[in-house]
């Protein structure tokens, strides 16, 4: 059963009291590493997935997390998503989790946009890991069993690459990310060449569509973002109020703290629970 809105922002509450100390109670989730062909990139992409606990056990089909790192980055970033398995067991939750590779060594900031033959980024996740993901693992392969969740670039990603994509995933966090493209500094906007490339690019200029959207797609859209994070704070507050004026049904907190890991690993678990619970069951 979906949690109510309420039960979700109690549990985003208990986690900021109990931190990560549940987490590192459990035993490390399976892992994984997989590396794919992407037609998109024109090359190999690295996937590290993480298997629930009892997956080897049964032949369940379960719920996946798509998982975006921060940018600028390295082309190993994708190995980082541990903290998120450990987080997800001590909630309960059983569900795969899939963290892609999002840049390459010379390619550190693509912002999960397409760009052109051999830098499209936003149709390697979409297409080419999630076919792989679907086609090699026992997943729940509808929009109903996919969440897509990124922390600063990653959450821009994560939330761009749903509306985009909402036949795709019905769950969408970004953890202190932000709505339009920016530069690697994460201080000014990128211009991509023309303003409808632009606005493709901008939440923003999906905001006056997405109520007639996710009432013909149900989607659990959330955000959050650190009251010190001082690149961030303020898009996130005007993008929640842009949102709260079109009717459009989300989530939106701010915690103590800045745009730092600590922040993300205090409210790894809530968050994930509660993404995961907006998802298919395991059957």
């Amino acid at each position: 059963m979906v949690r109510t809105l309420a039960a979700a922002l109690a549990l985003a509450a208990l986690t900021t009291l109990t931190g990560t100390a549940g987490a590192q109670s459990h035993a490390q989730p399976d892992q994984l590493r997989r590396a794919i062909y992407s037609r998109a990139v024109e090359g190999r992409l690295q996937l590290a997935v993480y298997l629930p606990e009892g997956y080897a056990g049964d032949r369940r089909r379960y719920p996946v997390v798509y998982f975006l790192h921060g940018l600028p980055a390295a082309a190993s970033s994708y190995e980082g998503a541990d903290f998120l398995a450990r987080a997800l067991t001590a909630s309960g939750r059983h569900a795969i989790i899939v963290a892609p590779q999002g840049a390459r060594d010379n390619d550190s900031d693509p912002e999960y946009l397409d760009w052109g033959p051999g830098r499209n980024w936003e149709t390697a996740i979409t297409r080419d890991v999630v076919g792989y993901v679907d086609s090699h693992f026992r997943t729940i392969r509808s929009r109903e069993g996919r969440a897509i969740v990124g922390l600063s670039a990653g959450g821009y990603g994560a939330v761009m690459l749903a509306l985009h994509h909402l036949e795709a995933f019905s769950a969408v966090e970004s953890w202190s990310g932000y709505f339009h493209p920016t530069d690697p500094d994460g201080r000014r906007a990128l211009d991509l060449g023309s303003p409808t490339a632009n606005a493709n690019a901008s939440a923003h200029a999906f905001v006056g569509k997405l109520r007639r959207g996710f009432a013909r797609r149900p989607t659990f859209f959330s955000f959050y973002v650190g009251r010190g994070d001082a690149r961030f704070r303020a898009e996130n507050r005007s993008f929640h109020r842009e949102l709260t004026a079109a009717r459009v049904p989300h989530v939106f907190r701010i915690y103590a703290g800045g745009h730092e890991q600590a922040v993300w690993t205090a409210h790894a678990k809530a968050w994930l629970a509660v993404a995961v619970d907006h998802l298919a069951r395991p059957r």
